[in-house]
């Protein structure tokens, strides 16, 4: 799994749904290049406007033809973030998550137990029609950081406070014992984090 490519940052009041700039685009193509030996069977992306950008310059250097699921999307804290002191709030319900309060959420947001659930189904489908191949899929960094703990077996304190950057790559093998989280790119530096 990989996150988009860095994306341009939205407008306060704005669809923050924007596309990539050019370092993101020669991040997705930088993805793409170091995947070109993996034989890479399928590639899916989120239906966000940054990953299915990246999807689409992968695709192309990798004659792919990306497919785009609703699950994968990032989560989603509601409207509340919008107010003068949402992001300190939101803030709040990302670390409760962390601590492994999944139930927590801010009025008309997604609880940590509803991204988890919806994202892992949108991956367990993609390994049931893909076994024993390699996959891409293109997310976003809150929702692998978040997910990918409770879906993969993985080291303690892997994901934690270690931001995913633009095109990093998760790697997670599936087999039948279950899923495993094998590289977790993170940074302590928390400027990764933006779009």
């Amino acid at each position: 799994m990989a996150r988009h490519g860095h994306a341009y940052e939205p407008e306060p009041g704005t669809d923050g749904d924007l596309g990539l700039t050019p370092d993101g685009v020669a991040q997705a193509r930088a993805l793409a290049a170091s995947l070109r030996d993996r034989r890479v069977a399928g590639l899916f992306t989120s239906t966000l406007r940054r990953a299915v950008e990246t999807g689409a310059v992968v695709g192309e250097q990798l004659g792919l033809r990306p497919e785009a699921l609703p699950g994968l999307v990032e989560f989603d804290l509601g409207p509340d973030t919008e107010t003068p002191d949402g992001e300190a709030r939101a803030l709040q319900v990302m670390r409760r998550w962390v601590d492994g309060d999944l139930d927590a959420a801010l009025p008309g947001g997604e609880s940590g137990t509803q991204v988890v659930t919806r994202f892992a189904g949108a991956a367990q489908e993609i390994a049931d029609r893909f076994r024993g191949e390699t996959v891409l899929v293109i997310s976003h960094g809150g929702a692998m950081s978040l997910v990918l703990p409770h879906l993969a077996a993985a080291e303690p304190g892997m994901t934690e406070s270690r931001w995913i950057p633009p095109c990093g790559v998760a790697e997670v093998h599936v087999d039948a014992d279950g899923w495993l989280l094998k590289t977790w790119p993170g940074s302590t530096d928390m400027a990764v984090a933006g779009h």
